[in-house]
């Protein structure tokens, strides 16, 4: 890496020669050797399928690794390691054949990987925060609750390329979960050999997709994804090398942009505001959306309702995203903006929130006047929790003014970790409001709002709620479609009420990738990125 001194001065450079606009396509070597160098704005927290839980894990995850199917443009369902796929009159039962294909280390990738992956996933030993995404295949919600063995679970191989599934009850969105990286194989040979390694170094994982990572120790910034001489589909394959760094900060990340040592950059509000007529330009609007989580285990003032409806209308999220730029808009749903259409309306819009999400500075003041006096305290003194990047800082920073300004006797202090950090803080409870992310893991509402059951690995703030869960187990349980839609409109609308949590905004990113970057898929939903058919463009 070169110096941050002359990166800089590149960048002026460029600046004052073209204005804000990129100084230079991709290099013609970059073209003959098919290689391009991407960011991303945090570091990995694991390789492990089992244990991942972010959108940096399974976008590495997406692409070094394939499951039985792969999502396409537009979320299109493609078959991957399945090359057919057979399903009962009841919905219950599914065989999937599969092609043969091969690990990294050229050793037979067959059905039993399958069995292994999920069972290992679904174990309480295992630890995974994702394993309640398995309820609905058989036996799995009393294996994670320890009452049944992991045996039991409703997976089984048919010989070595036929993989047979059995369902407690129809799941809507089952075939969209076989394209998440949680339901991919696993090499247990693999597994087994790096023991409490597994995952947390490039070495330490077998790979099965289009690409294999290199490099990445664990803790470093920086990685390669190389191609994968034994993937089944490695003809479709153009990019050798994706080499990838992690940049927190846009202001440098733009100038490597510039500098041609980086072939995309994220974009913060100024330099969005210059760069949209640029040729490499791009909104990447995500199915995701940042809220905020209150720690009620930790805190007894966190538990007032009004409390937490004070801190939600003191917050101006029209001013927020103005700040933060970008394509980020307010939210004022938990499920993300145009994620599911119900009778073709947008979900989200269906949602109430009786008006606690709108800017109101002198309800917000009323209700936590009331607070104060319900709680017996003339102050209230919290700190927000979040990710050290340049976006995270100035949410922070923009959440304090408000809460500060707004509210008289609320004082908040700040602090702005790594992202890894922050998820095993989150984890631990170890906050007091943390401002959290979720991006959809398929297109149905119940991506989101199953979070917050009383006992979701996911629900940090340990918001609980008997009426809530009686409502999501009832969407669950139910085949009439517009009662399910009805279960998980209530369900979201009576958490937004609460302000069990408090959504901030819908995330949508501005970008600029090199126009001579082709193929590339993204998708709102899942994991995000799909660089298996990309490739540099020879003019």
């Amino acid at each position: 890496m070169r110096p941050k001194k002359l990166i800089a001065s590149i960048g002026v450079l460029c600046l004052a020669a073209v204005g804000l606009s990129a100084c230079s396509s991709s290099n013609s070597s970059s073209k003959d050797k098919q290689e391009i160098t991407w960011m991303d704005a945090a570091e990995i927290p694991t390789m492990d399928i089992s244990k991942a839980t972010d959108n940096t894990s399974f976008n590495q995850l997406n692409n070094v690794m394939e499951g039985l199917y792969r999502l396409g443009k537009d979320e299109k369902i493609e078959n991957a390691l399945a090359t057919k796929t057979q399903v009962s009159q009841n919905g219950k039962k599914w065989v999937f054949t599969l092609r043969k294909s091969k690990w990294s280390d050229g050793t037979p990738l067959t059905a039993k990987d399958f069995v292994y992956s999920w069972r290992r996933t679904v174990n309480p030993a295992t630890g995974s925060q994702y394993a309640y995404l398995f309820e609905g295949i058989k036996n799995a919600t009393d294996i994670t609750a320890g009452k049944k063995p992991v045996s039991s679970l409703g997976v089984k191989a048919d010989g070595k390329y036929k993989l047979v599934v059995t369902l407690d009850k129809q799941v809507p969105y089952f075939k969209l979960l076989m394209g998440f990286p949680l339901f991919f194989p696993q090499q247990e040979k693999m597994v087994k050999s790096a023991g409490s390694k597994y995952g947390t170094a490039s070495k330490y994982v077998a790979y099965n997709g289009p690409f294999v990572q290199t490099g990445w120790s664990g803790a470093n910034l920086s990685w390669k994804l190389k191609k994968n001489k034994n993937y089944w589909d490695k003809k479709a394959v153009k990019l050798n090398t994706i080499n990838y760094s992690v940049q927190k900060t846009t202001s440098t990340a733009y100038n490597m942009y510039q500098s041609n040592m980086l072939d995309a950059t994220k974009l913060d509000a100024e330099q969005s505001k210059h760069l949209k007529e640029d040729p490499g330009y791009t909104v990447r609007n995500s199915a995701s959306t940042f809220y905020l989580q209150y720690n009620q285990a930790k805190l007894k003032a966190l538990r007032n309702t009004n409390l937490r409806r004070a801190i939600s209308m003191a917050v101006n999220r029209q001013s927020l995203v103005k700040i933060l730029g970008g394509g980020n808009t307010a939210a004022n749903s938990l499920t993300a903006k145009n994620l599911a259409k119900v009778d073709g309306v947008d979900f989200s819009s269906t949602v109430s929130d009786n008006g606690y999400d709108a800017y109101n500075p002198t309800a917000a003041k009323k209700l936590f006047k009331q607070a104060l006096k319900e709680l017996g305290t003339k102050s209230i003194s919290l700190t927000i929790l979040s990710d050290d990047t340049d976006v995270a800082k100035k949410t922070t920073e923009t959440l304090q003014s408000q809460l500060e300004s707004t509210l008289p006797g609320m004082n908040i202090k700040t602090q702005n970790v790594p992202f890894k950090t922050r998820l095993s803080r989150s984890t631990a409870g170890d906050f007091d409001i943390v401002v959290s992310a979720w991006g959809a893991d398929f297109a149905d509402p119940i991506s989101f709002d199953d979070l917050f059951t009383s006992n979701n690995a996911n629900n940090n703030g340990k918001w609980k709620n008997k009426e809530y869960d009686q409502l999501i187990e009832a969407s669950k349980n139910t085949t009439d479609q517009k009662q399910r839609w009805k279960d998980l409109r209530q369900a979201e609308s009576l958490l937004l009420d609460q302000q069990g949590v408090s959504p901030l905004y819908y995330q949508g990113e501005a970008w600029l990738v090199r126009p001579d970057i082709k193929g590339i898929i993204y998708n709102s939903a899942g994991a995000n990125y799909n660089f298996k058919n990309a490739y540099v463009a020879k003019n």
